[in-house]
């Protein structure tokens, strides 16, 4: 189940809006693959944000359930993948890939 959001600044948007957009599709085949889900447990989105000018230009956060086989090393080679992706389709905006692990006892989705 991740929960991903990639937070786009202000002066990146309007010109790679497009690319981004059609990132989403690939990103979600990735993410189904590499963290074994299925296309309906991912939800995906690009928020458009006004950021201090200093921080990475897109910053992607991803919420997901804790399993044994999703170490940190295999986090930090999807972040890479990831960062890989979405770096170029943002015109090489400086990209940050962060993880949050929820809390399967208290998690709850309805949709």
């Amino acid at each position: 189940m991740p929960n991903v959001k990639l937070y786009v600044d202000d002066t990146v948007w309007p010109a790679h809006a497009e690319t981004l957009r059609a990132s989403l599709q690939p990103l979600r085949e990735l993410l189904c693959v590499e963290l074994a889900v299925s296309v309906e447990a991912c939800q995906l989105a690009i928020v458009p944000v006004i950021g201090l000018a200093d921080q990475p230009q897109v910053n992607i956060e991803l919420a997901i359930l804790p399993r044994p086989e999703r170490t940190p090393e295999k986090l930090r080679a999807l972040g890479e993948t990831l960062r890989g992706r979405i770096a170029p389709a943002s015109g090489g905006a400086r990209v940050a890939v962060r993880y949050t692990t929820l809390d399967p006892v208290t998690y709850v989705a309805l949709k």
